[in-house]
């Protein structure tokens, strides 16, 4: 595994924060540095893994590696794809018993719990029996009957997921969990802690194609130029990132067409149907866990969610386009630590 790290100035966007390159981002130059960021990169929970630190913290490298270490040991608790993970062993066993877990898993059921109850249900981590219905955990997309798309329903929803004490108890066999959506941002929240305890006052993480986390930044470092998949030409606006958490939705390449109609791997967990009508959406909050769930969430409950959520909970900045009008960019809320420069 390449752990870097290299001393390089930073090229504009440190790449595309989504399948589309809806958003790039990139650390401003400064002076007195020349523009020169350190890059400690990793793979891990299928994506790309990357802290990145101004050339005068060099010291913080250990630090950086760290946290990518312990990147691994939370894939090892979370993936689906190993057996021997503690969300594989819930999902073979806990519709017959209850299955004692960890911290990590612990807390990611309480936060998604919370977060299907504050979105109506739009956010939920026991789609995976949709997604096979569908085809697209094969990547091989097929229209469903519609009694199969029931009998898928009938295995989701956090009703069916209880915790009791230390364990996880689901209601039935072929219920199953999957944090993908939340997962990638939870990792960052937790080496945001870790490089944070070791002295880092700043840096940015990245998670693959959808997840940020600033420690520091704002109007000196971190910019985040917002784009839309389906308009050519400049971003649409430009966020500055200090002490927050972006996350990122939006149309991917996993789809299939039937009979002239394009179906999206993006599941609306309250029908069983692929989601429609976004066309993207970033979410800024304190938390990326939470950046990452929500704007899953307003990507199947569209700009209706996203105006009644923000307006019930503060420190979220929500950014979304519409198929309807793709170079319209739609904003609700606000958080202290991000600054929206154009729109």
């Amino acid at each position: 595994m390449s752990l870097g790290p290299v001393a390089s100035p930073l090229p504009p966007g440190l790449g595309p924060l989504t399948r589309r390159e809806m958003f790039s981002v990139r650390a401003e130059e400064r002076a007195e540095d020349a523009g020169y960021w350190v890059r400690i990169h990793r793979p891990a929970m299928a994506c790309r893994f990357e802290v990145v630190i101004p050339a005068e913290d060099g010291r913080h490298i250990e630090a950086a590696r760290a946290a990518l270490d312990e990147i691994d040991r939370l894939e090892a608790a979370l993936t689906v794809f190993r057996d021997t993970s503690e969300v594989a062993e819930v999902n073979r066993e806990a519709g017959e018993r209850p299955v004692t877990v960890g911290r990590h898993v612990h807390a990611l059921l309480e936060l998604s719990q919370a977060l299907h109850r504050e979105t109506g249900g739009a956010f939920d981590v026991t789609s995976t029996p949709l997604s096979r219905c569908w085809g697209f955990l094969r990547r091989q997309g097929r229209l469903p009957e519609a009694h199969e798309i029931e009998g898928a329903r009938a295995l989701t929803g956090m009703a069916q997921v209880a915790l009791e004490g230390g364990a996880v108890r689901l209601a039935r066999k072929g219920v199953e969990l999957n944090f993908n959506a939340i997962g990638k941002g939870y990792a960052l929240d937790r080496i945001t802690e870790l490089l944070q305890r070791r002295g880092v006052r700043r840096a940015l993480l990245s998670a693959g194609g959808s997840s940020l986390r600033a420690i520091g930044g704002g109007q000196e470092d971190f910019a985040v130029d917002v784009r839309s998949p389906r308009v050519a030409g400049g971003p649409l606006a430009r966020l500055r990132l200090c002490e927050a958490a972006l996350g990122t939705s939006g149309a991917g390449e996993q789809f299939f067409e039937a009979d002239g109609r394009r179906y999206g791997h993006v599941l609306d967990p309250r029908t069983g149907w692929p989601a429609e009508g976004v066309l993207s959406v970033s979410v800024a909050a304190d938390e990326a866990a939470t950046a990452d769930a929500l704007a899953t969430a307003f990507f199947v409950g569209g700009a209706a969610l996203a105006e009644r959520y923000c307006a019930a909970h503060p420190r979220t900045l929500v950014l979304l386009t519409e198929e309807a009008a793709p170079n319209r960019l739609l904003v609700f809320g606000h958080h202290e630590g991000v600054t929206l420069e154009a729109r």
